[in-house]
């Protein structure tokens, strides 16, 4: 019967620990294996994996092919239904009063408000995205969601769109003569 006392690993699970530096008879002594010298003998001295002395990996060497989908990730905010019980019932709850609250920080492609928590209180929450649980609960306590459209702000601040209505092409005709006149001067000057 096994019990604690007598509990072991199993054979061959463990094994004798190499002994080292203790007498050239031993095998393992003198170096303790670890040859003459050189980074890899030192205390400490390690190589990282993939390190080919300085000479360019061979990772970096290969071509890098295929679609990789983490360049197109969107980080949402979350915000839990708990976390809204602290502003006043009525208040219109949206990303510049949850940014001066503290309760999201840095860069994200929206809010997502989760139903962790009850809801006190009667909130209009603007979000991007709202799970059912939390869907249900803001409406048991009388509050409204308004679902932000993002499309319509990110058209308006596209950089392509802003540097195309800036160019008149009034203003680009007479820049291309000038150069073209410029041209002729230095044509002119060289004979």
């Amino acid at each position: 019967m096994m019990r604690l006392h007598n509990l072991r690993p199993r054979p061959g699970a463990r094994h004798r620990v190499k002994r080292l530096g203790c007498g050239e008879s031993s095998g393992h002594g003198k170096t303790s294996g670890k040859g003459h010298k050189g980074q890899k003998a030192r205390s400490g001295g390690s190589i990282r994996l993939g390190f080919e002395g300085g000479q360019m990996p061979l990772i970096r060497r290969l071509p890098k092919r295929g679609f990789n989908n983490a360049a197109f990730h969107k980080e949402y905010a979350i915000v839990n239904l708990n976390d809204l019980n602290e502003f006043k019932a009525g208040t219109v709850v949206n990303e510049q009063l949850l940014r001066d609250s503290n309760l999201i920080r840095g860069d994200v492609a929206g809010i997502k408000v989760l139903g962790d928590g009850e809801l006190k209180h009667a909130l209009k929450i603007e979000a991007d995205k709202v799970s059912e649980s939390a869907k249900a609960k803001i409406e048991k306590a009388g509050g409204t969601i308004t679902m932000r459209d993002r499309t319509a702000e990110r058209a308006a601040t596209a950089p392509g769109d802003v540097d195309q209505t800036a160019k008149k092409p009034e203003e680009a005709s007479p820049k291309k003569k000038s150069s073209s006149a410029s041209k002729a001067k230095k044509k002119t000057s060289r004979k």
